[in-house]
């Protein structure tokens, strides 16, 4: 009876570790003032080793693009669309039969904003990424983020 509890106890504790969250995504939010009314807003994500996260664009069929979403404010407007800083990979995952563009160690995502006014605000959002290695792909994750403007 003491063996079969202690195996019982022991395929138990082996699941809890195993049922470990994986979260190979580290994301660091900045904004650094350009000029008086304009700043560039950094939103960097550090991969760990052997993992990568895809670019904002992905043929159809891949896998999900890493979208970058702002709530609406009116003191601020977006300049432009959000650019990939970083080194790019262009290779065929064969999980989804189409070629991706990737990145892997880091990324920063930039976005340049424009104040309307020199109040002091805040720019609020999500990133919404999935994350993959050569083995596995991660649910697609959606991080929430609030940037200083002053």
């Amino acid at each position: 009876m003491k063996k079969v509890l202690l195996l019982a106890f022991g395929l138990m504790a082996l699941n809890v570790l195993n049922a470990q969250v994986k979260n190979p995504i580290q994301w660091a939010f900045a904004s650094k003032a350009i000029d008086a009314n304009t700043y560039e807003v950094s939103m960097t994500a550090n991969i760990e080793n052997g993992w990568h996260i895809y670019s904002q664009t992905t043929p159809e069929g891949g896998p999900i693009p890493t979208e970058i979403s702002f709530a609406k404010n009116p003191l601020v407007s977006l300049v432009g669309a959000a650019k990939e800083v970083g080194k790019m990979e262009q290779r065929r995952e064969e999980l989804f039969g189409v070629d991706v563009k990737q990145f892997s160690g880091k990324v920063v995502f930039v976005q340049l904003v424009k104040l309307k006014g020199k109040a002091k605000t805040a720019l609020t959002g999500s990133v919404y990424f999935m994350t993959c290695n050569d083995h596995e792909c991660l649910p697609p994750v959606t991080r929430k983020f609030e940037i200083a403007l002053n």
